[in-house]
């Protein structure tokens, strides 16, 4: 009888222990897609003053919700990872032509010019300038991605590649990209300004590419001239600050960080020859075979850029190149409008950073900041359940904002008319 009893009850037990387990993965899942967390519209710092009314006139996505796939949308990792493995959906093919800009050092800067496939809403002829994010180019699925939206909606647009990125275009200089050098951006611009003198200018950038438009606005007013706007996605604005938090293992900052050395490992290898090579005679007389062994071993970003990038200008630290190619010094300056972009959720840019953009928001009347609760490093994609739609949050918003401040540009003396009648009245 006792044995009959026993065998009964053990089918109940194991039961239980199935349950608990499937109770404890679903509560993992839960808590890691983050399921439980509300969908909400950006958060929004501004001052407020007739520019700021406008677009929010004019912009719905800055008002309306954000909402992200139902099932893993709002795990800012998972948002981060499918914008690093595949960039998006479905992306288009747009064709464009490659330039070639010699510098003075001999260096080749190339970038890609998009014309517009349609008349832009305004009339106008209107240009994007685009700095894409580290180690990236115009053939990135998300830039082209976003390209092709671009364009449809009558904008010219001209990607920068990164100096060192593309696979097939060899170094002619013993330099890459860095940080925060604007060299190639700014001959960029100057191309597009001399070869279409009626064009006004749209400046985005994206993550690192953001650091770089940013510094470039502030570091010259004359930069500034044809310049409508600024937009600035995912971007971390202090180097230095950033490098501590780069190394803590929460969110898995750490791990990233070594994903993002590796790759730029194989990029600067790729080009050892022109970089390292003992034939090279303009190579920096600080950069060293030691230095090409370090590389080897690196296992983050900052031990890359303390031997070898830092090197290709001839900082003397890692703390003053930080320092010095951070656009944190350089924002203040900036005095078109100027969108700032980041995502509560981004792994990458821990929650200290955010204080800078917010802090700036709410002392200039030119700069907002949108922070959605979700989005990643550059995802923000949009879709009803699993799958992703090609186009995302953020290509639709950097559009319509750009749209808005070229209406805004267009009504902007009967705007201050109206309110200088206003207050005249008052």
């Amino acid at each position: 009888m006792s044995t009959i009893l026993e065998t009964s009850e053990l089918p109940a037990v194991f039961d239980g222990v199935k349950l608990a387990a499937v109770a404890a993965v679903l509560y993992v899942i839960v808590r890691c897609l983050n399921l439980k967390s509300p969908t909400a519209p950006p958060e929004l710092i501004y001052q407020d003053s007739a520019l700021a009314r406008f677009l929010l006139k004019s912009c719905p996505l800055l008002t309306k919700e954000y909402i992200p796939p139902l099932i893993w949308g709002k795990s800012g990792h998972i948002q981060t990872a499918l914008y690093g493995k595949m960039g998006r959906v479905r992306s288009p093919h747009p064709n464009g032509h490659r330039k070639y800009l010699t510098m003075p050092d001999g260096a080749t800067a190339t970038f890609d010019l998009f014309e517009p496939r349609s008349e832009h809403c305004t009339g106008e002829d209107v240009t994007m300038v685009i700095c894409p994010g580290i180690a990236n180019h115009s053939e990135k699925q998300y830039i082209r991605t976003f390209v092709d939206y671009a364009q449809k909606n009558g904008y010219r647009c001209a990607v920068l590649n990164h100096l060192g990125a593309l696979p097939n275009i060899e170094l002619t200089s013993p330099r890459m990209f860095t940080y925060g050098c604007t060299w190639e951006f700014g001959a960029m611009v100057n191309y597009i300004k001399k070869t279409y003198p009626q064009t006004q200018l749209i400046v985005v950038g994206f993550s690192l590419g953001g650091n770089i438009v940013c510094k470039y606005l502030g570091e010259n007013q004359a930069n500034q001239e044809r310049v409508l706007c600024c937009v600035s996605l995912c971007q971390g604005y202090s180097a230095l600050r950033a490098q501590e938090t780069f190394m803590q293992w929460d969110h898995c900052r750490r791990f990233y960080n070594f994903l993002m050395a590796d790759n730029m490992k194989k990029i600067i290898l790729s080009h050892r020859q022109v970089l390292f090579g003992d034939n090279n005679m303009k190579k920096p007389h600080s950069l060293s075979d030691a230095d090409l062994g370090k590389l080897y071993t690196a296992t983050s970003l900052m031990q890359i850029d303390d031997n070898v990038m830092r090197k290709f200008h001839g900082y003397s630290s890692l703390k003053e190149y930080y320092e010095e190619e951070s656009c944190l010094h350089y924002l203040h300056r900036i005095s078109v409008p100027l969108l700032l972009v980041n995502a509560a959720d981004d792994p990458l840019i821990h929650e200290s950073l955010l204080s800078i953009p917010r802090a700036l928001s709410e002392k200039k009347e030119n700069v907002m900041h949108v922070l959605p609760l979700h989005g990643g490093h550059l995802g923000f994609f949009e879709g009803s359940v699993l799958f992703p739609e090609p186009l995302t949050w953020m290509d639709k918003l950097v559009v319509q904002y750009a749209n808005a401040i070229c209406q805004w540009e267009k009504t902007k003396p009967h705007c201050s008319d109206a309110e200088q009648a206003v207050s005249g009245q008052e």
